[in-house]
C-alpha cells in the first residue's frame, strides 16, 4: 500500500474526531474504575473474583480506533505513481538502409538485424501508439504514415532495401513532416499528439541538409530524437570491389540526440539493439501516472471494522 500522495488531504480532519473518541474511551475507563474503587470492598473483591485479563474487554475499540483511521486514509485519496500505457502518440521510426548496412560486423548483417528489431519493437508498442516509417539512403522516404495498423508498418520494415549515400538530415526533416500532416489530422482540443523521431543509422551523413540544422528544428518542434547509433568500428563492405571501412558515427548520433532534447543509445550487437529498443518502446509506450490506491485501505478499514464487532460480541458473550 505504497503511495505518493493525496488527492484529498482534508479528510485527515476526520483523524482529530478520531483522537477525541480515544481521549473520551480512556477517560471513561478511568472515571468508571475510580468508581468502582470508591464503593468496593477491595478484600471480599480479591477472595470472590477470579482474576481477568482486563485487556481484553479493550480490544473491540483498539480494533475500531485502528480501523477509522484506516478508513480515513482511503478517504484522503491516497495515490501512487504508475506505469499506464499512453493513450495518443505518435513515433516515426527513421531506418539507415545505406549500403554501409551490409556489413555484416553484426550478424548476419545490419540491415537484417536492424529490421529483425524495428519489426519487434512495432509489435510490441502501445495500441495508442501511431508508428510510422522513414527510409533513408540518398533521399528520405515516407513508407508508412503514422498509423495504428502494426502489420503495415512491420510489412514495410520487411520489404526495406540498400541503396547508395546517406541522407541523415532529409531523414529527420521528412520525419517531422510525417509528424505534422498526421497531428493536424487527429489535433483535437488537447492539441496534436506528443511525437518523437526513432533515427537509427550506421555511418555518417554523405548527402543533404545537415543533420544539426534538422536536430534544431525537430526542438523547435517539441519532437525529440532518440539515436541509434548502430554498428561496430571494424565494419567493412564490398562496393565496386573495393573494400571500404563503414564505422559508426557515435559523435554526430549524440549531438542530434543532444540538440533535439533525445537519447543517445549505442548498440554494437544484435543484442544490445533488442535492448535499445525494449527501452525506447517502455519510455514511449507508457508514461507515469498518479493513479488511486484507496482500495485496499478501504479493504483491510473495512475487515479491522468486522473484527471489532466480532471480538465484540465474542466477549460479551463469554462476560469478559
Amino acid at each position: 500500500m505504497a503511495f505518493g500522495g493525496f488527492a484529498t488531504p482534508w479528510w485527515f480532519l476526520l483523524l482529530l474526531g478520531v483522537a477525541a473518541l480515544a481521549v473520551g474511551y480512556l477517560l471513561a475507563m478511568r472515571r468508571r474504575r475510580r468508581d468502582a474503587l470508591r464503593f468496593a470492598n477491595l478484600e471480599l473483591l480479591d477472595r470472590v473474583a477470579p482474576p481477568t485479563p482486563g485487556w481484553r474487554r479493550h480490544t473491540p475499540s483498539a480494533l475500531l480506533g485502528v480501523a477509522l483511521v484506516l478508513l480515513t486514509v482511503g478517504l484522503a485519496g491516497p495515490t501512487t505513481e504508475d506505469r499506464v500505457p499512453r493513450n495518443r502518440a505518435t513515433v516515426m521510426l527513421a531506418i539507415d538502409v545505406s549500403l554501409s548496412m551490409q556489413a555484416t560486423d553484426i550478424e548476419p548483417s545490419r540491415l537484417e538485424a536492424a529490421q529483425d528489431a524495428a519489426a519487434e519493437f512495432v509489435e510490441g508498442m502501445t495500441p495508442g501508439v501511431n508508428v510510422g516509417l522513414v527510409s533513408f539512403a540518398g533521399s528520405a522516404t515516407v513508407l508508412v504514415p503514422p498509423t495504428v495498423n502494426r502489420d503495415t508498418v512491420v510489412q514495410a520494415i520487411q520489404g526495406l532495401r540498400l541503396a547508395e549515400a546517406t541522407a541523415t538530415g532529409e531523414a529527420i526533416t521528412a520525419s517531422l513532416a510525417a509528424i505534422e500532416s498526421f497531428g493536424a489530422i487527429v489535433s483535437g482540443a488537447e492539441g496534436p499528439p506528443p511525437a518523437r523521431i526513432v533515427l537509427m543509422t550506421d555511418g555518417k551523413r554523405t548527402v543533404g541538409k545537415l543533420e544539426l540544422d534538422a536536430a534544431e528544428e525537430a526542438a523547435e518542434a517539441d519532437v525529440p530524437i532518440s539515436t541509434i547509433s548502430f554498428g561496430t568500428d571494424s565494419g567493412r563492405v564490398e562496393i565496386q570491389g573495393q573494400e571500404i571501412d563503414v564505422p559508426v558515427d557515435d559523435v554526430m548520433m549524440e549531438q542530434i540526440a543532444e540538440v533535439s532534447g533525445g537519447e543517445f543509445y549505442k548498440a554494437a550487437s544484435a543484442e544490445e539493439l533488442h535492448r535499445v529498443y525494449d527501452t525506447l518502446g517502455e519510455q514511449i509506450g507508457y508514461e507515469l501516472q498518479q493513479v488511486d490506491a484507496s482500495k485496499p485501505w478501504f479493504v483491510l478499514g473495512t475487515v479491522v471494522a468486522v473484527l471489532a464487532g466480532t471480538t465484540s460480541l465474542l466477549i460479551t458473550r463469554r462476560g469478559i
